[in-house]
């Protein structure tokens, strides 16, 4: 494809996006920060809220029915602000030494992106991890040939995800508008949201994500029929929460791009 002529920017998110194939790191974390408190919850329940900022989605799992009872029936009254306030410092020691292990480039990433560049595309980034957290992650993934033009951490915005915040301030920071001139890449029901309410065009991701949550060796064990459903479950998550398109890896963005550019020459926004 030749340079894009109504597209300015891309702007994906990391974990099950870019980095950590599965977004296991989060899902591993949330679930052990509850069994030190002697509640047990699902990879299911962790894994609902993904693409929140971190405070706000100890807080999502904690408000969850099963949860808060459990809670109740352990401590005597449901979670208090207190109580994930508390969490929340425990998580972030915690998650940075566990992303250590989880900072490894999605197959393919690298090279997408840098297609995207070659078509004329900014590159920036969000995510629902602390500006400390993303100095781990930066640095490995720069390591390893991805250093998009813009980090976007959670406390850059005055809310998290599903709120437009985090995309108007990559947008203002790569110097890109009008919003649609963007496409979101994420993996999580919340981060679509977000590119919709921002007037982005949107990509879900599958193979690679939350929705499906699995490693490159766990997907790879899987038969092929099983791969195509997990994958098929996951984008119609994904299409529920707004998505325009969906690919099973970042490596499927730049023929999107295409897609997206002949809409826009036709007039077409993403409404």
């Amino acid at each position: 494809m030749d340079s894009c002529c109504y597209l300015k920017a891309v702007v994906l998110d990391w974990a099950g996006t870019t980095i950590d194939h599965g977004s296991r790191a989060p899902a591993i974390v949330f679930q052990e920060i509850f069994r030190e408190r002697g509640i047990e919850i699902t990879q299911a329940q962790a894994r609902e809220p993904m693409g929140m900022a971190k405070r706000e989605h100890i807080a999502a799992i904690g408000s969850m029915n099963d949860v808060a009872r459990a809670w109740q029936d352990k401590y005597g009254q449901p979670p208090s602000d207190d109580d994930f306030d508390s969490m929340y410092e425990d998580f972030l020691p915690l998650q940075k030494k566990t992303l250590r292990d989880h900072c490894r480039l999605i197959d393919g990433v690298a090279e997408a992106v840098r297609e995207c560049r070659e078509m004329g595309l900014k590159i920036g980034s969000s995510t629902g991890y602390t500006r400390e957290l993303m100095e781990v992650v930066s640095e490995a993934a720069g390591r390893q040939g991805y250093q998009p033009d813009c980090v976007i951490c959670a406390e850059d915005a005055p809310r998290g995800r599903p709120a437009p915040f985090l995309l108007y301030e990559a947008a203002m920071r790569l110097d890109v508008y009008p919003l649609w001139s963007i496409v979101k890449v994420d993996d999580t029901e919340v981060g679509i949201q977000a590119g919709r309410n921002a007037g982005c065009w949107t990509v879900g991701v599958t193979r690679t994500g939350n929705c499906v949550g699995l490693s490159v060796e766990e997907v790879n064990a899987l038969s092929d029929q099983e791969q195509r459903r997990l994958c098929h479950e996951a984008g119609e998550t994904l299409k529920a929460s707004g998505a325009h398109f969906i690919v099973e890896s970042v490596t499927g963005i730049p023929a999107v791009l295409d897609v997206i550019e002949r809409r826009a020459a036709r007039g077409e926004l993403p409404i």
